[in-house]
């Protein structure tokens, strides 16, 4: 039986080794990372268009959402005044550097950074305390990023989160990948990713944890990546049928109701793979464009005149309930989800 010990990150140390997935648009904002910071694990805010509730968005969607991660890291440092906040920043982002500052500025803990190569984060931070967690796919990932970080900046991730192809949302895979989970081998990528991390910390003489995303739901899964040698793991669809949870009753219910058959592979608008649930969506969106709007400047590789539908669109509608008109971003085990849960006693399942 493997030893659960408490998530070391820096100075920051978690007693539950639980990182709680950032999951945008408004599905993981201040009080599911408040929960779940609450109760020892570290939780985590998406700025994805965090600030779609706020009544300037269509016309300013850049100022609405940096007021918004403000807001929300202090709404979610009021509920757990002593735990460990991070947010979530896509590379991708429009105005990445903006949105790094406004989180330094908020007094964030932890940034985790993926959907692109994070490689002028440590910059962008400067000389704060915020730790820094760039997400990988593969073994030349982390090394090109660390490799860099280290010339350029003297600096190393202060942790490395792995990302599997059983996600939900963007992933870091091609499509062809994802049709052959199985062939993938990944654990085998895991193993190298973590030897190649725990190389470059001995090098120098530092501690990088590795943290393993993807496909992650019970204690049983955490165990198995904790013999691999990762430190803890991330989690994020676990925590969507949560009470908690930011996200619509609806949106949680699309969960429960999904069969393991919904949950396909789609091509998202701003050019990434994705994984999701099958709905009268996304059945309209492969049929031809959906009508949108004004562009919401989410994601830089978005071209609005050639998508078939607006990303931000269908993601807000999906976090307010309005699943027929939504993109339902969701994890590979999705369908495991039978009914609501408390934040605290998901946490207490994985406790050492």
């Amino acid at each position: 039986m493997v030893e659960i010990k408490p998530l070391i990150i820096g100075n920051l140390t978690a007693k539950v080794p639980v990182i709680q997935g950032g999951m945008g648009v408004g599905v993981s904002l201040s009080s599911l990372a408040g929960a779940v910071a609450s109760e020892g694990g570290i939780g985590v805010i998406s700025t994805a268009q965090i600030g779609y509730r706020e009544a300037d968005f269509d016309d300013d969607p850049i100022g609405a959402n940096m007021r918004a991660i403000k807001s929300e890291i202090r709404k979610a440092r009021q509920i757990a005044k002593e735990g460990i906040l991070g947010v979530n920043i896509m590379v991708a982002t429009r105005k990445y550097e903006e949105y790094v500052k406004a989180a330094v500025d908020a007094g964030i803990d932890l940034i985790i950074s993926g959907a692109g190569l994070p490689m002028e984060l440590p910059k962008l931070v400067g000389a704060a305390k915020t730790k820094l967690a760039p997400i990988v796919s593969s073994v030349k990932s982390a090394q090109v990023i660390m490799r860099y970080w280290w010339k350029k900046y003297q600096r190393l991730p202060d942790a490395v989160v792995i990302e599997g192809p059983l996600a939900g949302g963007h992933l870091g895979f091609h499509k062809g990948q994802l049709d052959d989970i199985d062939g993938l081998n990944y654990d085998q990528e895991v193993k190298a990713i973590i030897e190649q991390v725990n190389g470059m910390a001995m090098e120098h003489e530092s501690h990088i944890p590795v943290i393993m995303a993807g496909g992650v739901y019970t204690r049983t899964d955490m165990e198995h990546y904790l013999e691999m040698g990762a430190s803890g793991v991330q989690m994020a669809t676990r925590f969507v049928t949560t009470y908690e949870c930011d996200a619509d009753e609806a949106y949680k219910q699309s969960y429960i109701d999904a069969k393991k058959e919904d949950i396909v592979i789609v091509q998202s608008p701003v050019g990434m793979p994705g994984r999701a649930i099958l709905n009268p969506f996304m059945r309209r969106a492969k049929e031809g464009q959906v009508p949108h709007g004004k562009c919401h400047l989410c994601i830089s590789t978005c071209k609005p005149a050639e998508t078939p539908y607006c990303i931000t669109d269908a993601l807000v509608n999906a976090v307010k309930g309005k699943i027929e008109d939504a993109l339902l971003f969701c994890g590979a085990n999705a369908y495991r989800a039978t009914k609501l849960e408390h934040v605290k006693d998901i946490m207490d399942e994985f406790r050492p």
